[in-house]
C-alpha cells in the first residue's frame, strides 16, 4: 500500500520521505506534534489541535513552517492522498536543521512533517471487560503541558505496562495522585461524580479528554477536576480517553479490580454519548 507524507515542502512516498540526520527533532527532541482523528473525512476538534499545536510551538520558542488557513489544508489534503477512510493524521514541528549544539547561533528553517495511518479502534473484549494498567513514579519533564516530541519516559512506561501485559501505565505525582497515562487521559468516578486531575504543568490538555468532560456536563454528570487516588472512598469506576480509544473503562491496576472489574455504566455511557458525538459530527 502506497502511503504519501508531506515533507518541508513536497508531497513524497512515505517510503522516500526523510529530514536531514542534523534536524533538531532527531539530534534534540526540539518539537512538538499532534494527532488528529478524522471520521470518513471529518475532523474531530481540528481547530481545538491546531491551536494546541500554536500553543506548544509558542511554549518552546519555534515557529511553524506554515500559517494557520495553509496548515489545515494541509492536514485535508495529507486525508485525501491517503487511503483510509477513517484516518489519525499526525503533525509534527520541529526547530529545524542546524548543526549540533545546544544553543543556536543562526537562523533556523522549521520542519514541518504529515503523515497518515488508518485510525485503530479499542476491541469489544476490551470495551466489554475494561483496559488494565499499572502506575509508576512520574519521570517526565516539568511541562507535560507542552505536547513535545521528547517521549522517552512515556516509551519506558509503555515498555513495562507491555512487559506486565497490560494496556497502559498511569504516572503518579510524588502523593500517589494519579496524573495522566503514556498516551492517554485518566478519570476516575468517584460518587457518581466524574473526577480527573486538573490542567496544570503535569497534566496533558487532551483533546478527546475536553471532549469527554463536555458531554458528561452535557448529560447532567457533574465534573470533578482535582487530584485523587485509587484508594479513595466511593470510588468505583476508572477511564481513560485518548485518540484512538475515545473513551475506555480501565478494570484493573496495578493487579487491584476496579468495581465489578469490567465497564461500568458510567464509563459505558460516557462512551456511547461520545460515539454519538462523533455521529453527529459526520452527518
Amino acid at each position: 500500500m502506497q502511503l504519501t507524507a508531506w515533507v518541508n515542502g513536497r508531497f513524497l512516498p512515505l517510503d522516500e520521505s526523510t529530514i536531514h540526520i542534523e534536524d533538531r527533532g532527531f539530534q534534540f527532541a526540539d518539537g512538538v506534534y499532534e494527532v488528529i482523528a478524522c471520521f470518513g473525512g471529518k475532523f474531530l476538534e481540528l481547530d481545538a489541535h491546531v491551536d494546541r499545536l500554536q500553543r506548544s510551538c509558542e511554549g518552546i520558542g519555534i515557529r511553524l513552517l506554515k500559517s494557520r488557513p495553509e496548515l489545515i489544508e494541509l492536514i485535508h489534503e495529507t486525508y485525501r492522498r491517503n487511503p483510509f477512510d477513517h484516518a489519525m493524521i499526525y503533525v509534527q514541528a520541529t526547530r529545524g536543521v542546524a548543526p549540533r549544539s545546544h544553543l543556536i547561533t543562526q537562523a533556523v528553517e522549521p520542519t514541518l512533517v504529515i503523515t497518515s495511518r488508518e485510525l485503530p479502534f479499542p476491541s469489544s473484549e476490551k470495551l466489554s471487560a475494561g483496559a488494565s494498567a499499572i502506575t509508576l513514579p512520574d519521570i517526565r519533564w516539568k511541562r507535560c503541558d507542552i505536547k513535545s516530541i521528547a517521549l522517552l519516559a512515556s516509551v519506558i512506561g509503555k515498555q513495562e505496562a507491555a512487559r506486565q501485559n497490560v494496556d497502559e501505565a498511569f504516572w503518579l505525582d510524588d502523593e500517589g495522585h494519579l496524573l495522566e497515562g503514556c498516551a492517554t487521559n485518566c478519570f476516575a468516578v468517584i460518587n457518581g461524580d466524574i473526577v480527573t486531575h486538573p490542567l496544570d504543568h503535569q497534566v496533558l490538555g487532551g483533546i478527546t479528554r475536553y471532549l469527554a468532560l463536555k458531554v458528561a456536563r452535557e448529560h447532567g454528570i457533574t465534573v470533578v477536576e482535582r487530584p485523587w487516588k485509587l484508594d479513595e472512598p466511593g470510588l468505583t469506576e476508572c477511564l481513560m480517553s485518548s485518540t484512538t480509544n475515545a473513551v475506555v473503562a480501565v478494570s484493573h491496576i496495578d493487579k487491584i479490580t476496579i468495581g465489578d472489574g469490567k465497564a461500568g455504566p458510567v464509563s459505558l455511557k460516557l462512551r456511547q454519548w461520545m460515539l454519538d458525538e462523533f455521529e453527529a459530527m459526520k452527518q
